[in-house]
């Protein structure tokens, strides 16, 4: 009886939603606590309002009603405006009137909106919509698998929106306004202009203090009367550096939060007890079936001591004629069984068209298509393949590419072949030299983001840390959105990075001089192969050899002569940006460039300080 009052308590207790903050950006592809506003069955509809913000599509009152299907004099009425086709000035935020409702347990108003032009998703939900919707929920909503939709579609889109709960009702609380951050926003000019105060923010939207709100974001403005937002207030002063203020907390507020931590501690050591239970039962009987067949299983000994498994088990690999050598480890197997796929020699011989030169992407290398989807396949001799499936069992990262299967070879054992997912948009080498494909400023920017965000994961986030080892454009490879990708064939553990030094082959490409004068494996040399990826971004061209990178950045060194620093940096750029770049970010991302290649590893910048100087462009 005491266990079902706690989970009573805990159900009412959770009766009401809570709402998050999701900083993760417009375009991701990941749903996160605050993605979309939840509710629950004892929450209908209600009368509130979304914040949208005047842009050159979309630029007058009768534009705006057109595009949330609304009467334009309710929207001069609500924002003060007296002609609806009065051009608004670029950024004017305007309270749109909405009837939000609860719809499969999330807040939504929906809009229908048809496509005036080819459009991708992320331009509809962070674009046309200015963060009002994620990308992730129009995919999962209206067309699953789709990156893009063409001209004249009628798309149904669900718009963010909240109604206040029973606990922010009885606070006073009658509108949660949706308002979309731009760049400059934070919660201290949100509360001035809704002449609200930063604490109110923060608890509608379990925030804290100390917490980042980033451009293309949503928050809920708890407000107890209809809104009007102060146009005038003037942009955010830099922050003073100093202490945090200290915020009083409510007693009786930490008392209800100790009451529900108790209660969910209590389920949660109840489960547990019980499966400890269940699995010590399991255990002994297990025993007991182990000791009543240990006598049969004797006899058969001797034929099991070869390490071959049957062919039809995801994880064979060839038989090995009694030798144990050339099998994967036990413990391996228990890490991967579950996730890797085993391909058949037909299946792969059919996807390259029998291994032909026209499916080769680079050595050693294939594309595809199996089960109706693209894949890159890696031929490597056997001893190889074992070292390969060890590291991706052991990392997982959005900017690595995934392995998907393993095939062994039925008549040559010494070969085998590994299936990885194909990024759409191929490797950024082919992206750089198409003249098809030309990389915005802001592509390539994030696209060094990425490439450094999968180093450092490799570098510090696991267990062992690996060195890749093998960094250049043409391992690099790029999603339907442009995202960067490592491929990881070969990784070198850092704690046997000096036993494995002296038998490394070269990773290609233009290599550090440590590396090539004594086959040191240090993250320097990635931070050295980073630098000439950085190099070829910012310049299109490929780092064949050194000679030509290394005269078109003697201006870092002091050696600019005729035309000065910019006039160099101008020259060395790639003409397809056609001029479209910050000038300022350009000389950033070529001075790091240049410290990343520098000749002494002691003077590159590790990919801590190289992250640090991305975010900031990104």
């Amino acid at each position: 009886m005491v266990f079902l009052w706690f989970l009573l308590c805990l159900f009412f207790d959770m009766c009401y939603s809570q709402q998050f903050y999701d900083a993760t950006l417009c375009s991701s592809d990941t749903e996160y606590p605050g993605t979309r506003y939840t509710c629950n069955s004892f929450q209908g509809s209600c009368h509130t309002f979304l914040v949208y913000r005047a842009n050159q599509k979309f630029q007058t009152i009768s534009s705006l009603s057109s595009l949330f299907k609304m009467d334009p004099d309710n929207l001069l009425i609500v924002n003060n405006v007296s002609n609806s086709s009065r051009i608004l000035e670029a950024g004017r935020e305007v309270l749109i009137p909405i009837t939000c409702s609860c719809t499969n347990l999330f807040f939504e108003v929906g809009i229908n909106y048809t496509l005036p032009e080819t459009m991708t998703v992320s331009e509809i939900s962070c674009t046309i919509f200015e963060g009002l919707v994620k990308s992730i929920t129009l995919k999962e909503e209206d067309f699953p698998g789709l990156n893009s939709l063409s001209a004249g579609s009628t798309v149904h889109v669900p718009l963010k929106c909240a109604c206040p709960d029973k606990i922010s009702r009885n606070s006073g609380v009658r509108y949660f306004v949706t308002y979309p951050f731009i760049e400059g926003d934070d919660t201290k000019k949100l509360s001035l202009k809704f002449n609200i105060s930063v604490e109110e923010i923060w608890k509608a939207n379990n925030l804290d203090p100390t917490t980042t709100v980033y451009p293309n974001t949503t928050v809920l403005v708890p407000l107890k009367a209809k809104p009007f937002v102060n146009l005038n207030i003037p942009n955010s002063e830099p922050p003073i550096p100093g202490f945090l203020p200290t915020i009083p907390v409510d007693k009786r507020a930490k008392i209800i939060q100790l009451k529900r931590l108790c209660i969910a501690v209590s389920v949660v050591g109840f489960f547990l007890i019980l499966a400890t239970l269940v699995s010590c039962g399991l255990y002994v009987k297990a025993l007991y079936k182990f000791k009543s067949d240990k006598f049969r299983t004797s006899m058969h000994r001797s034929s099991l001591n070869s390490c071959s498994t049957p062919r039809s088990s995801p994880l064979s690999g060839p038989p090995t004629g009694g030798s144990t050598n050339s099998c994967l480890s036990p413990d391996l197997l228990v890490g991967i069984k579950y996730s890797l796929c085993n391909y058949r020699v037909e299946e792969i011989k059919q996807a390259t068209k029998n291994l032909n030169d026209e499916t080769s992407i680079s050595p050693s290398v294939y594309k595809g298509l199996i089960d109706n989807g693209e894949v890159m396949i890696k031929q490597m001799k056997f001893e190889g393949t074992r070292q390969v499936i060890d590291v991706h069992s052991k990392i997982n990262h959005v900017n690595i590419v995934k392995l998907h299967g393993v095939c062994y070879g039925e008549d040559d054992f010494s070969w085998s072949y590994l299936v990885f997912e194909f990024p759409v948009n191929g490797s950024l080498r082919d992206c750089l030299s198409s003249s098809s494909t030309s990389l915005s400023w802001h592509r390539r920017t994030q696209i060094a983001f990425d490439i450094a965000t999968g180093l450092h994961y490799l570098h510090y986030c696991v267990v062992p840390s690996y060195f890749h080892m093998s960094i250049n454009s043409k391992g690099i490879f790029l999603t339907s959105n442009w995202r960067a990708k490592l491929t990881v064939f070969k990784a070198i553990p850092a704690d046997e990075s000096s036993k494995e030094s002296g038998s490394l082959t070269s990773p290609g490409g233009w290599v550090a001089p440590e590396y090539v004068l004594y086959g040191s494996a240090t993250e320097k040399v990635d931070i050295f192969a980073y630098g000439v990826v950085l190099l070829e971004l910012i310049s299109g061209k490929e780092a064949a050899d050194g000679k030509l990178f290394e005269e078109s950045v003697t201006f870092f060194g002091g050696g600019a002569n005729e035309g000065g620093c910019f006039e160099q940096l101008r020259n060395f750029l790639d003409p397809c940006l056609k001029e479209d770049y910050p000038v300022a970010e350009a000389l950033c991302l070529a001075v790091l460039a240049s410290s990343c290649v520098e000749e002494d590893p002691l003077h590159r910048p590790s990919i801590d300080d190289v992250i640090k100087i991305l975010a900031r462009m990104v």
